[in-house]
C-alpha cells in the first residue's frame, strides 16, 4: 500500500487540492432545512457524501459537530468515514487529539487504526510537546496513514503561545514545521504535514517541510489566492492543501449547487497544481 503522502499527492493532482469540510453545525442544518438531531446530522453528512466525494482530493469531517449528539452522531461519522474511504476518496478525521502516553496511543488506535473510526488522517495538536505526538506518528507510518500537526492557526488566541521565541531562536510555530520536516526525510513527498492559517499575516518557514500544508480559512473567513502565494514559498505552493467549508456548504443543500460550489473553487485554485 503506498503511504498517505502519496495517495495525496495523487488525488490532488487527480481532483486538484482542496480538502472540503463536513461541519454539520447547527445554523447550517437549520439553514438547510434538517432538524438538529441525528436523523439531521444524517441526511446532511448524506448529502456533503453524494456531493463530495469522488470529486475533491480530501474530505475532512469535523469531529465535534458529530460528537455532540453522543452515540448516534458518532454512528453516523462511522458511516460517512467507511462510505468515502470504500470509495477511494480520502478522508482526515479534523479531531485535534493530543495527549501522552496510553491515552494518546488510544485516540491513535481510533483515528489511525482499523476500527470504525479508522481514518486516512488524523488533525493532532503538539503542544504538550512535539514527542508527545510518538503513538500517532509511528502508526501512521505503519499503517500508511497520515497526520497533520497543528502549526500556526489564524485564531487570535494561538498568537500567545505559537509565536513565542525558544531559546534557539526559533518561534514555537517554526519548531512544530521543523519536527514534522524531520518525519518527511527520506519519504518522497511525506505523510507528515501541518495546519496554517490562510488568514495569518505571517507564516512559519515551510520550504523544508516535503510534506502537505493543510490552510483553513479559505473563503468565508478571508483567506484566498493572494493569502495563500504571501504566506507559501513559490517552491510550496504544490504542496497547498486549501481547506474550503462554509465557503462550499453554504451553498447546499443542492447536491448540484454543491458540486458546482467545489468545481468553481478547484478552478480558482488550479494555479497550485500549476
Amino acid at each position: 500500500m503506498h503511504s498517505f503522502g502519496h495517495r495525496l499527492r495523487h488525488a490532488m493532482r487527480q481532483f486538484g487540492p482542496l480538502c472540503v469540510g463536513i461541519d454539520p453545525h447547527p445554523g447550517l442544518l437549520r439553514a438547510w432545512g434538517l432538524s438538529e438531531d441525528v436523523d439531521g446530522l444524517e441526511a446532511f453528512a448524506e448529502i456533503c457524501v453524494e456531493a463530495f466525494d469522488g470529486r475533491v482530493a480530501l474530505v475532512k469531517p469535523q469531529v465535534a459537530f458529530f460528537e455532540t449528539y453522543g452515540s448516534g452522531g458518532l454512528a453516523v461519522l462511522e458511516r460517512t468515514i467507511e462510505v468515502l474511504r470504500a470509495s477511494g476518496t480520502l478522508v482526515l478525521a479534523d479531531a485535534k487529539r493530543g495527549d501522552i502516553g496510553s491515552t494518546m496511543d488510544a485516540y491513535a488506535n481510533a483515528w489511525l487504526g482499523n476500527g470504525p473510526l479508522g481514518s486516512d488522517a488524523v488533525t493532532v495538536s503538539p503542544y504538550l510537546g512535539f514527542g508527545s505526538l510518538e503513538p500517532a506518528l509511528s502508526l501512521a507510518q505503519a499503517n500508511h496513514r497520515g497526520v497533520f500537526v497543528l502549526a500556526a492557526t489564524s485564531n487570535p488566541e494561538g498568537a500567545q503561545l505559537q509565536r513565542i521565541t525558544a531559546a534557539d531562536g526559533r518561534t514555537i510555530a517554526q519548531t512544530m514545521v521543523d519536527e514534522a520536516a524531520a518525519r518527511n526525510t527520506g519519504h518522497g513527498f511525506g505523510s507528515v504535514g501541518v495546519v496554517v492559517g490562510a488568514t495569518l499575516t505571517e507564516a512559519p518557514d515551510l520550504s523544508n517541510l516535503n510534506g502537505p500544508i493543510l490552510m483553513p480559512g479559505v473563503g468565508a473567513q478571508g483567506g484566498g489566492a493572494d493569502s495563500i502565494r504571501a504566506l507559501v514559498p513559490a517552491a510550496n505552493l504544490a504542496a497547498v492543501v486549501p481547506n474550503v467549508s462554509r465557503e462550499v456548504l453554504g451553498a447546499g443543500p443542492s447536491v448540484t449547487a454543491l458540486c458546482d460550489k467545489t468545481a468553481r473553487l478547484q478552478e480558482e485554485f488550479a494555479f497550485l497544481q500549476s
